[in-house]
């Protein structure tokens, strides 16, 4: 780069090519301690490598968006290597039928999982509304007083939630929640299907000896890596968002009484999701048989 006054300064276009290659490695790659690149430690290595003198992150923010380059961003993916086969397919052929199909009139869907390790997390000092030019104000120090776990179980026609907290997760635990459920279904529900994971505590000797009494409990377990077919995670999104966001209760019960209290009132008003077999047709495509070879 010539010397010329800052406002005439140009790089280039080896600057821009170095800079692309740059960021469509892994900084591990080059020798650098760092998860991911942003615009500043990009900076840092191109002056590192002797390819400038000195370059602005400001600059190689706008290198990287002429090229739509961003790579402090990250999204989880799904190895195509893990297998799409016909077990595969056939759990979620099961999973979409239960969520679109008509059901019968003593029929109900629950999407079942469980939210751990709930912390009370009480301020040391007490957490103060919103004023005029000021936001909620939350105490940094917390004293840690335990954890609770949620069993929830979302009906995916009604969208009611049923709950459980437990301080522990268990068995023991699940087969109380299962009889909390029997309890508050009513018995002219003949069929009450369960989609949960496949988690030894929901597979266990103790709760299949459980299911042997009660016939009226089905289980199905969507495939592994499909955490997402289960619609009760959305409904912990909400639950994260509109009561967890702030983490300041008085102790364990506290949070016990809160979270029911929420429960409640989103019952009140209670809706389901909108089930969309869109992705599901994505992952399906991508399958190693043909679906016709399961129909």
């Amino acid at each position: 780069m010539a010397n010329a006054p800052v406002a005439r300064r140009s790089f280039p276009p080896e600057v821009a090519v170095h800079l692309v290659k740059i960021a469509c490695e892994r900084p591990d790659k080059l020798g650098r301690s760092l998860s991911h690149w942003d615009c500043a430690e990009l900076a840092r290595q191109l002056e590192a490598d002797c390819v400038v003198d000195s370059i602005s992150p400001q600059t190689v923010q706008r290198i990287l968006a002429h090229h739509k380059l961003k790579p402090w961003r990250h999204h989880l993916w799904l190895s195509p290597k893990v297998p799409r086969d016909a077990e595969f397919i056939e759990r979620v052929k099961d999973i979409c039928t239960l969520y679109t199909r008509d059901l019968a009139a003593d029929e109900v869907v629950l999407c079942l999982d469980e939210k751990t390790s709930l912390q009370p997390r009480t301020r040391l000092s007490p957490t103060l509304p919103a004023q005029p030019g000021r936001p909620v104000r939350v105490e940094h120090e917390y004293r840690r007083k335990g954890a609770l776990n949620l069993f929830a179980a979302f009906d995916t026609r009604t969208g009611k939630v049923y709950a459980h907290t437990a301080e522990r997760k268990r068995q023991v635990e699940f087969i109380a929640f299962l009889e909390q459920l029997d309890r508050e279904i009513p018995a002219a529900i003949t069929s009450v299907h369960l989609v949960m994971d496949n988690l030894r505590m929901h597979t266990g000797k103790q709760v299949q000896a459980w299911l042997a009494r009660h016939p009226r409990f089905k289980f199905h377990h969507p495939p592994v890596h499909c955490s997402w077919m289960n619609q009760v995670e959305q409904w912990f999104s909400i639950l994260q968002r509109k009561r967890l966001a702030i983490a300041d209760f008085a102790d364990k019960s506290a949070l016990a009484e809160r979270l029911h209290a929420f429960v409640k009132e989103w019952n009140e008003h209670a809706h389901p999701f909108k089930w969309t077999t869109k992705s599901v047709a994505k992952i399906m495509a991508k399958c190693e048989i043909p679906l016709a070879k399961v129909a």
